[in-house]
Formats: C-alpha cells, structure tokens, sequence
C-alpha cells in the first residue's frame, strides 16, 4: 500500500509561481515513476507531468503540452518526493492537483496509476 500526501497549492496571481510537493509512503519500488494530474469541475482528469523512477532508466519526464516550458517535475533519489515547479501560471491552470504512482509507462493516462493523493487546489486569478 502506498500512502501519497499533496501540498504546496494556493491561490496566486497570473504569471506568479507555485511549487507542489507529493511525499510518498510505503512500497514505491517496483512502480515504474510518478505523475501531476490536475481535474476542474465537470471534466475528466488532465495529465500535467510525470517523471520515470531511476529504476526504470534516465529518469525521463514527460510534459503535457499546455504545460511544456512552464511546468517542470523532480523528484529525489529515494523516490520518496516529487515535486512540480509551476512557473508563469495562466488562469486556465487552475484545477484541483493530484499526484501518482505509475504501476505501468502508459504515463499520460490515468488508468496507468495505481495510488492517488487527497489533491490540492491550484488557484490562479487574471
């Protein structure tokens, strides 16, 4: 069982920064990485970002394209945190952010994650 806890959302001016964070407790090795997805009211859920464990090769990250150059995904070397830099936030961010743990590399699509967080708001005004 893995247990995922969100922080870091807020509510923040167009073109201002957040940074979410997303520690993760219990068995994460055999998971093949971790991602951001984000979800508003009335539409499904939207893959942001994710990043391939160390395990599974480089370490490669993955960009929605409404986020590429603004968004960027890290996470630490025991695979325990992983963090999303948020830069030159556009109202249309926001959403409610939800972290993950991949159970396969279909890392675009939410039915390739097994455990989710709680989700944190992301506020961004005009």
């Amino acid at each position: 069982q893995v247990h995922l806890v969100e922080s870091g959302g807020g509510l923040v001016q167009a073109g201002g920064s957040l940074r979410l964070s997303c520690a993760a407790s219990g068995r994460t090795v055999n998971s093949y990485g971790m991602g951001w997805f984000r979800q508003v009211p009335g539409k499904e859920r939207e893959f942001v970002a994710a990043i391939r464990y160390y395990s599974w090769g480089s370490g490669a990250t993955y960009y929605a394209d409404s986020v590429k150059g603004r968004f960027t995904i890290s996470r630490d070397n025991a695979n325990t945190t992983v963090a999303l830099q948020m830069n030159s936030l556009k109202p249309e961010d926001t959403a409610v952010y939800y972290c993950a743990v991949a159970r396969s590399p279909r890392y675009s699509d939410p039915g390739g994650y097994a455990y989710w967080g709680q989700g944190t708001q992301v506020t961004v005004s005009s």
